[in-house]
């Protein structure tokens, strides 16, 4: 059996972390190696509990979990962040992205919405919550006054412009492999190929510029 994922919980309600901890140490893959109520105490934790996925809450009382997820990012950049949030404003999301989280999950989502976005986050995926997709998709369309960055969606091949829409939507590369009948390996080449065109940095930038160009409908 693989390693565990190591999970680092931060939300300032002991009550929720309980809740967390009860859900998620019952998943043989999971394991929760530390929790805090502090934005600055996660970053001090992380040296010592060396988390792989941590569950960010953005409303912290000493430090926001937007700020703690641009200092984690920038001091331990393997770290995954996922946020947790009871916040469901486009703003909050577009924030958190930039900042760069792999996902927003609203805590009133399903306990196993929760469990797949962090399986999904430490493979690398952006997981974007379902029922969310849509308004953020049409907040960030309208809200892209210019235009984007980089060659323009028709300068992609065929192939790079389906791998694109696919990566941003959410899907790994196992799965976007089976669909388009090519080998994971064809995928991650692809994945490279459009960040080097692009001139961008990460999936959460492709993301981004999949919405921007309307290469993902509303």
């Amino acid at each position: 059996m693989d390693k565990p994922i190591r999970l680092l919980l931060v939300d300032d309600h002991s009550i929720v972390r309980s809740g967390l901890q009860m859900l998620l140490e019952n998943e043989a893959d999971l394991e929760i190696v530390g929790q805090t109520g502090s934005g600055l105490d996660a970053l001090g934790m992380i040296p010592y509990c060396h988390p792989d996925v941590v569950i960010m809450d953005i409303s912290l009382p000493d430090l926001s979990g937007i700020e703690a997820t641009r200092r984690i990012k920038s001091h331990f950049p393997q770290v995954v962040v996922l946020a947790l949030t009871i916040h469901e404003d486009p703003a909050y999301f577009f924030q958190m992205l930039q900042a760069g989280a792999a996902g927003y999950v609203p805590k009133r989502a399903a306990p196993q919405d929760l469990i797949a976005a962090i399986r999904a986050a430490f493979a690398g995926e952006i997981y974007l919550y379902p029922l969310l997709a849509k308004s953020l998709i049409n907040d960030y369309l309208n809200r892209a006054a210019s235009a984007p960055d980089g060659p323009a969606p028709e300068e992609l091949t065929p192939r790079e412009q389906e791998v694109l829409e696919q990566l941003a939507q959410g899907m790994s590369n196992e799965e976007i492999a089976e669909r388009l009948v090519i080998s994971k390996h064809t995928v991650a080449r692809h994945r490279e190929h459009l960040m080097s065109k692009l001139h961008l940095h990460s999936r959460s930038e492709l993301v981004k510029y999949a919405i921007r160009t309307g290469l993902i409908e509303a």
